[in-house]
């Protein structure tokens, strides 16, 4: 039998150098397990899209009789959604408070008018966890996203969400929802926020099992 590939896809404005990223990847490690996390900043996080996150997933693929397991974090965990949607190597998914309806949670904060100038201008500057500084986004990304809509997410792939119940960036009930129109998700929810840096220990021993 063909040994599973396992990746890691990192949030939003994160890296591969991240807390969560490099906590799994010592674990596995400790399994002998190698854990592949590519960067999705790829040098040219101002023009970033969920398109191109897949595409650059997709191009690291093993071959298709290779079974995929797929952990993403955040945005991350949105594009292993897509990814296993779209790939039937894609076996399993762990998805680490994924980013659902991400659009609707996030565009009220930055309000009308920062979405106007957004438009208009073209960019617009937001903080970068991986770099430690602001960086412009292209609009695109907006316009990018607003293509995915996740009712079309309907395979029946084995998937795990752990999601933090105080989570201020994508609420709990995001997933929750998710997970009660699809019987084949489980929710473990965990008493933390959206970073669940203090939930690691948990999530891993819930990967175990699940993995």
């Amino acid at each position: 039998m063909t040994e599973p590939t396992y990746i890691y896809l990192h949030g939003f404005a994160s890296s591969p150098q991240s807390g969560k990223a490099q906590y799994l990847r010592d674990r596995f490690a400790a399994y002998q397990i190698h854990l592949t996390i590519p960067d999705f900043n790829q040098g040219d996080f101002a023009h970033l899209t969920l398109t191109r996150q897949l595409k650059q997933v997709e191009a690291i693929l093993p071959p298709s009789a290779t079974p995929v397991t797929l952990i993403g974090s955040s945005f991350g965990g949105l594009t292993a959604a897509w990814l296993g949607q779209q790939h039937v190597q894609v076996q399993r998914l762990v998805l680490l408070a994924p980013a659902f309806n991400f659009l609707s949670h996030w565009l009220p904060k930055l309000g009308d008018v920062q979405m106007q100038k957004w438009q208009e201008s073209g960019y617009l500057r937001v903080y970068h966890y991986g770099e430690k500084r602001l960086l412009p986004l292209h609009y695109p990304f907006i316009l990018d996203a607003k293509q995915y809509q996740e009712q079309q997410l309907q395979r029946p792939i084995p998937t795990l969400i752990l999601h933090g119940r105080n989570d201020e960036v994508i609420p709990i009930q995001s997933s929750r929802d998710y997970a009660s129109q699809r019987q084949w998700v489980q929710l473990l929810e965990l008493d933390s926020n959206h970073t669940l840096s203090n939930a690691m220990p948990e999530i891993w021993q819930a990967i175990r099992a699940f993995c």
